[in-house]
């Protein structure tokens, strides 16, 4: 009974991480570190280490999921994952050698730059909605009245694509992708491979804001790419952390019950849930994961 009631509870909040994750497009990082430093009151390194153990089955249940749906651009989702494996093993020898307080500042100070990058991305798309529908009503007065509504229309249309990303856009099984925008992907995940090993998470949250900025995808192509390419990075790093001994099983195996079904649903549900929503979710998501690991490493918590 002892271990029977933590061991629920630790699904059960697996279970809400995993959703997260597959909508997001991340491993559970963000969170799972916080809830295995703060709650459990694991050292950083065992919290890191367990996280990222965790990481593997609950992106690959998320990836099934959005490989379905055709969220998910394979192609670069593999170049991105095949680049972070290499440097994970980097990141993972980094954090044994870096003091445990500098691995979780760095963690918040990543997981914050995500977030207003997130905020940003998702703050301008209104504007930019508004000024195509301007543009088209004053052309549409000009023309006469037929036109305008004409032009109302289209601009309408137009505001709804940035704004809910429709199924015409997500097809990103199907996207053709240049060698250059590969290559991209590449440099993605070798910068998400070393940041995976150095705190712990999945990398999705430096991956997704960069699919976004740098290869021009939609928030649900980013999400369900992401955990793709997380999936891949993650294993080396797992093998390593499991080589230090540094792997919590009992709690990892916890949180992966509840994580698996979590993000196979969270998944199934992204494409419903509209882009700029998904983004403002995310960027919320990533300050709250930020500020309490800062607040945690200064001691306000007490349990340092």
């Amino acid at each position: 009974m002892d271990v029977f009631v933590p061991a629920v509870g630790l699904a059960a909040v697996g279970l809400a991480i995993g959703a997260l994750s597959g909508l997001l497009g991340v491993g559970g990082g963000t969170i799972m570190i916080p809830v295995f430093r703060l709650v459990l009151g694991m050292e950083p390194l065992v919290a890191t280490a367990t996280s990222l153990f965790t990481i593997v089955p609950t992106s690959l249940s998320g990836t099934i999921s959005h490989v379905r749906n055709k969220t998910c651009v394979v192609p670069l989702g593999v170049a991105a994952g095949l680049g972070g494996a290499l440097m994970s093993p980097f990141g993972v020898r980094l954090a044994a050698l870096s003091p445990t307080w500098l691995v979780m500042l760095t963690a918040a100070l990543i997981i914050a730059w995500s977030a207003f990058k997130m905020f940003s991305k998702a703050l301008k798309k209104p504007a930019a909605s508004k000024a195509v529908a301007g543009v088209a009503a004053g052309a549409g007065a000009a023309a006469g009245a037929g036109a305008a509504r004409a032009a109302g229309t289209a601009a309408d249309s137009r505001a709804a694509e940035g704004a809910d990303a429709p199924a015409a856009q997500e097809h990103g099984a199907r996207r053709k992708l240049s060698r250059k925008q590969l290559a991209i992907g590449v440099v993605i995940g070798l910068a998400a491979g070393l940041a995976s090993g150095y705190v712990g998470v999945g990398g999705g949250f430096l991956m997704v804001p960069l699919f976004l900025s740098l290869l021009g995808t939609s928030m649900h192509e980013a999400s369900g790419t992401s955990l793709l390419a997380v999936m891949i990075l993650a294993v080396p790093g797992v093998i390593q952390q499991a080589l230090f001994g540094n792997i919590d099983l009992l709690a990892g195996v916890c949180i992966a019950i509840g994580t698996i079904p979590g993000a196979f649903f969270g998944a199934r549900l992204a494409p419903r849930v509209p882009d700029r929503a998904l983004r403002l979710v995310f960027g919320c998501f990533l300050l709250v994961a930020a500020v309490l690991l800062a607040v945690n490493e200064f001691g306000l918590f007490g349990n340092r």
